[in-house]
């Protein structure tokens, strides 16, 4: 009996333990580069791994690049090769973070929290610190997460005449967003 009740008393806590932890394979990160000169440089990425630890405030998202669709297939082709985000030698996009004030998100009550995430954004290699304004809200045991923010292309080494021209923003929207 006592054997039974020390088993149970550990895979509860064990269980607890690992309900910290929430993750997703379903995030979307949006690109948007548009400019008054060209409309199409916009796209989406539904199939972003995501994690959120609600007790640490640790989050992490990582998006393979070949995933962003563009409505244009000669933008995507533009945007994987190697002026560019040279995705075969770099094929994601990492995010590692820690929202501030973590015990002020009530993860167990309705609500929603503004915050802020202090981490880094690595792209093409390149590791970056990033300082990122977004929301939680939780909702029936439901957490969603939402971010917008901008970078600077010049920061990860991305050039070409495109920019130049001004036919793509040097300082591209990046939208996220999550449900765990």
């Amino acid at each position: 009996m006592k054997k039974t009740t020390l088993i149970l008393a550990l895979v509860l806590t064990a269980g607890a333990a690992f309900a910290q932890k929430k993750t997703t394979s379903s995030a979307t990160v949006s690109f948007d580069a548009t400019t008054p000169k060209d409309a199409l440089p916009r796209a989406e990425n539904k199939t972003v791994i995501g994690s959120i630890d609600t007790q640490t405030g640790a989050v992490a998202f990582e998006a393979a690049v070949k995933n962003f669709a563009f409505s244009n297939p000669k933008i995507q082709e533009h945007f994987n090769a190697p002026n560019w985000m040279s995705s075969d030698q770099f094929p994601k996009f990492t995010f590692t973070g820690t929202i501030d004030k973590v015990n002020k998100v009530k993860f167990d009550k309705n609500g929603t929290y503004t915050v802020k995430v202090n981490g880094n954004l690595t792209v093409k290699g390149i590791s970056k610190p990033s300082k990122v304004q977004g929301t939680v809200t939780v909702a029936d045991g439901k957490i969603k997460v939402a971010a917008n923010f901008k970078i600077k292309l010049e920061d990860y080494n991305i050039t070409g005449q495109p920019i130049e021209a001004g036919k793509i923003d040097k300082e591209p929207k990046i939208t996220v967003s999550a449900e765990f």
